[in-house]
């Protein structure tokens, strides 16, 4: 996102397009969630990491449930809407939430 945000934004316009990107993108977003669910009493902040966990879950099996073609819909509005230089100024609070993350594991 901060280096190439141009293939950034062309992998978000991926998003829902086939059966297969669609079904494996939600399943491995899956993975996270119920890892920080799992892991969340290990934590130092066990109830962020529950709540967090739980939030990515439940919208991934929502997203199991909405069309493919109005997810791949959406994705290709969002893209439209975010603007490369969009992708490099959020592309920081993706490295500090994953910073925050490994920070609460450790």
């Amino acid at each position: 996102m901060l280096i190439k945000p141009k293939k950034a934004r062309a992998i978000l316009r991926k998003a829902g397009s086939t059966n297969f990107i669609n079904y494996a993108e939600i399943t491995i977003r899956l993975i996270p969630a119920i890892a920080l669910i799992l892991y969340s009493d290990f934590s130092k902040f066990p109830e962020a990491f529950n709540v967090f966990g739980g939030i990515m879950l439940i919208t991934s099996l929502i997203l199991y449930a909405v069309p493919r073609k109005l997810h791949h819909r959406f994705s290709m509005k969002s893209a439209d809407i975010l603007q490369p230089i969009y992708f490099q100024l959020i592309s920081h609070f993706a490295f500090l939430f994953g910073g925050l993350i490994i920070y609460n594991a450790l």
